[in-house]
């Protein structure tokens, strides 16, 4: 049978090897024989040259080179000891490191051409649990925007509706896996990056409690860590054994253990409700009402709901934007070091170029916020004591359309655009705590709409919990089922 492609969407799922399958699933098939790693390979390559010139989620690829792994794993005898997810398609966001391939950190100021010498940390995390990496994710510049629109490169489109944004900054991975060209794909977050595409795309995206994960090489130089690595997926289940894998690979003995995360709990929970941002902006009536209606379910299933404040201080919106300011000054003035000596700062976009002035006329105010931002650990750590969970929306409004968070526009057009829209994820990559992103509702124009559900520090059980919980409760619409 064809893919299944529309002028207004861009869904691949078809009765090829890989159906409609999700990853687990695909991998007790690869381990049982029942399908081989080349035919699965083969799928998702032929879906990736099927859905790319709609979405345009990929940068690069090196579909030979993995038909020729997954050849050779055809050839072993026994997969039953295979890591969990050997030979299941994937593809790593162009802002993390795989030998051989050149990472652009989407944007137009790195040079092209230049093939990273050695696989990041969590590449090699990821890459352990038996992933085949068919090529490189598209996103904004250096990740800084909420939509996929690189100003030198053609947008990464929602596979729902392609006037559509896809979110940002994992917006490639989002709309690959959407769309069905590969079950999981690897995504980052330092302000929402995992789980606003996951929110725009109707997927599953779990932002980890900081440190869950081994840190890649930007972490480590940040005054305040915010990055968290994961995926996007299209299953509770994929997620849950994404995170027990990586676990297996690598464990923080600073953290109470995920495990093995198979289904929900019988405890019932109490769960803080937000509906509108601490930054004054009042969330839009589609995205509330998913929301409370979210709640009623959380409800009906027995748990306790309650409205709860923001648990952090009334100046966190423009701390945070000063924060996201001066990771914009450190490229431009660092970015030959950070990225590759032929870097041009004059080449960097827009946003880039507003987000370093910014910095350059508050700088004197970053002490306090520093102090500040650290701070905010704390506070929700002690507001989160009576809660085993907080139930907020991922973004301020619906997916908005393609140029509406273009690099493109006025710098002051796109930062109140900006703050309008992601004001919720930001919370969760300061203070460090796990926060996961389902979809729960489809609009009018056919984009789903997703909540966020925000943990304990080291609590992503509970999270994974509730989400197979909500996902068996009511399953939420995934564009194969559209079809």
């Amino acid at each position: 049978m064809p893919a299944s492609v529309s002028p207004q969407t861009a869904s691949t799922f078809t009765n090829d090897a890989l159906g409609h399958d999700d990853a687990t699933a695909l991998a007790e098939r690869i381990r049982s024989r029942k399908v081989s790693v080349t035919e699965l390979t083969r799928a998702a390559i032929d879906r990736c040259q099927k859905a790319e010139p709609l979405v345009h989620g990929i940068v690069a690829e090196r579909y030979e080179q993995m038909l020729k792994v997954a050849a050779e794993l055809d050839k072993e005898k026994n997969l039953a000891d295979a890591p969990f997810f050997t030979g299941l398609p994937t593809f790593i966001k162009d802002n993390t490191d795989i030998e051989g391939m050149p990472t652009r950190q989407g944007s137009d100021a790195v040079p092209a051409g230049y093939p990273a010498q050695q696989t990041s940390g969590f590449a090699r995390q990821m890459l352990a649990q038996g992933f085949l990496c068919l090529g490189k994710s598209t996103l904004p510049e250096f990740g800084f925007n909420a939509s996929t629109e690189p100003a030198h490169d053609a947008p990464s489109r929602n596979p729902w509706n392609l006037d559509y944004s896809t979110g940002a900054s994992s917006g490639g991975s989002a709309a690959l896996v959407a769309s069905g060209a590969v079950p999981v794909a690897h995504a980052n977050d330092g302000g929402g990056s995992i789980r606003i595409p996951a929110a725009c795309c109707g997927l599953v995206g779990l932002k980890p409690t900081r440190g869950r994960v081994i840190d890649n090489d930007a972490a480590r130089l940040l005054p305040i860590n915010i990055l968290s690595d994961g995926v996007v997926t299209r299953s509770v289940r994929d997620t849950a054994n994404f995170i027990y894998e990586a676990e297996r690979y690598f464990h923080n003995p600073k953290l109470p253990a995920v495990g093995k995360v198979a289904g929900a709990t019988d405890k019932r929970l109490r769960i803080g409700l937000v509906i509108d941002s601490i930054n004054g902006h009042k969330t839009d009536d589609l995205t509330r009402q998913t929301v409370e209606a979210t709640a009623r379910r959380l409800e009906a299933l027995g748990h306790t709901i309650e409205p709860v404040p923001i648990p952090v201080n009334s100046t966190f919106p423009d701390d945070f934007a000063l924060y996201w300011a001066l990771l914009a000054f450190g490229m431009k003035l660092n970015g030959h070091k950070l990225t590759h000596p032929g870097f041009d700062k004059r080449r960097v976009d827009n946003l880039t170029h507003g987000l370093d002035r910014k910095f350059r006329q508050g700088f004197w105010r970053m002490p306090a916020v520093l102090w500040r931002l650290r701070r905010a650990r704390f506070d929700y750590a002690s507001a989160m004591k009576g809660f085993d969970a907080v139930l907020t929306p991922v973004l301020g409004h619906t997916t908005p359309k393609i140029g509406h968070l273009s690099p493109t526009l006025p710098f002051e057009t796109l930062f109140e655009r900006l703050t309008r829209y992601a004001n919720f994820t930001p919370l969760a990559n300061v203070t460090g705590a796990p926060a996961i992103s389902l979809p729960m509702a489809v609009t009018p124009d056919n984009l789903p709409v997703s909540v966020q559900l925000m943990g304990r520090h080291g609590d992503e059980r509970t999270l994974l919990e509730l989400a197979y919980e909500l996902e068996a409760d009511n399953p939420w619409p995934l564009l194969s089922s559209t079809r």
